[in-house]
């Protein structure tokens, strides 16, 4: 094989390698972690995975904002903001503010939810 055809078949596994890396999310979403800092800051007395409480199941809010551009950066400042969280009577109440301060635990947090 000469320079040229090795070069070119370097090229073409690189190309290929990057292929199959764009295709693997970014980091998995680890369910057990987010499961338990969502029970820690008390984000499932409102809140179930499949059953709507006092706010919408998880699966809503996935539903809600599956394919939406900025769908993390709105459930982020929702759960750090303490912004007014509506009900289904009506009445505005201020969302709790999660506890923990670990953006990497937020972001596992958001990302499962919007995973269901």
């Amino acid at each position: 094989m000469n320079l040229k055809q090795t070069m070119n078949k370097s090229l073409a596994l690189a190309v290929l390698a990057m292929a199959g890396a764009a295709s693997l999310p970014a980091q998995a979403v680890d369910a057990a972690a987010a499961e338990a800092t969502a029970r820690q800051n008390g984000c499932l007395k409102c809140h179930g995975v499949d059953k709507k409480k006092d706010g919408p199941s998880y699966r809503e809010v996935a539903a809600k904002y599956k394919g939406k551009a900025g769908a993390e950066e709105r459930l982020y400042t929702h759960i750090t903001s303490g912004e007014k969280a509506k009900f289904p009577d009506g009445h505005e109440e201020e969302h709790k503010i999660i506890k923990t301060k670990d953006k990497a635990e937020i972001k596992n947090l958001i990302q499962w939810i919007l995973s269901l």
